[in-house]
């Protein structure tokens, strides 16, 4: 049986996150272990799929003058604003058999719980139009599977998968800043439609530690855990292997690697 861990690394730069969660899933990898990371973003950070065309469709200019910071996901998927938002990623290891739906589908669950129980009434996105990962934002619209609120995408996801083990991280918005992204788009590009933001249901009890908690609840009654205390991670265990860590951190730094495409 998988043994689950939650870590909370609170704000942090983009770069320091994606590397972050390229070292749990090199954990995983190693240990067999799946880990439950909540965290957040030290400033307005536009983030791209890992195989999405950037350098046709944004303003690098127009973003370093708005103070907004630049990374490249490990994983796909369309552009993302992270700003006002609750962020999470599962690093585990793949179970024998499952498919990446599948996968998709069980996590979501866990969300679908934690959401619920704090009376949010999200459903999962019936089938939707495939679109390419690039000229639109990741809240144009919602696809197949991922959470809506009232026929709005509310949060985003994606997973990659490596060695017998997968990440899967994805954005639930406190608030709406998507709209933002088009003011920095260049060429044919089609804008994000109004996001679902928690404070629609929530209001001012739509804040990172009440998610963060929600999220880390349903994690331990998933795994049977008698209260949260008792699967929490260090960081410095988390990050035990600082060599690969480094190595990642100096890859999502590195503005060859934001903008290949």
């Amino acid at each position: 049986m998988t043994r689950w861990h939650l870590l909370d690394t609170g704000a942090r730069d983009g770069a320091w996150n994606m590397a972050c969660d390229v070292a749990l899933l090199a954990r995983a990898q190693r240990t067999g272990d799946a880990v439950l990371r909540i965290y957040a973003w030290d400033q307005p950070t536009l983030s791209f799929g890992r195989h999405e065309a950037a350098r046709a469709h944004y303003d690098a200019a127009a973003l370093a003058a708005a103070g907004i910071a630049l990374v490249r996901r490990p994983t796909g998927g369309r552009a993302l604003l992270h700003d006002r938002e609750v962020t999470y990623s599962i690093t585990a290891p793949i179970i024998e058999g499952e498919s990446l739906p599948a996968s998709v589908f069980r996590f979501n669950q866990l969300l679908l719980r934690a959401l619920r129980g704090l009376g949010v009434p999200v459903v999962e996105a019936e089938d939707t139009r495939a679109m390419r990962p690039e000229g639109a934002a990741c809240f144009a619209e919602p696809s197949a599977g991922e959470l809506t609120l009232h026929g709005r995408k509310l949060v985003g996801s994606a997973q990659v998968r490596d060695r017998g083990a997968l990440l899967q991280h994805g954005s639930i918005l406190l608030a709406d800043d998507q709209h933002r992204i088009a003011g920095f788009a260049v060429g044919d590009y089609r804008a994000s439609a109004p996001a679902a933001a928690l404070r629609e249901s929530l209001g001012e009890d739509a804040r990172y530690e009440t998610v963060r908690d929600a999220l880390m609840r349903a994690a331990a009654e998933e795994s049977g855990a008698a209260s949260t205390d008792d699967l929490r991670l260090r960081l410095e265990d988390a990050l035990d292997d600082a060599a690969a860590f480094h190595a990642a951190l100096g890859q999502f730094r590195d503005p060859a690697w934001t903008w290949r495409r």
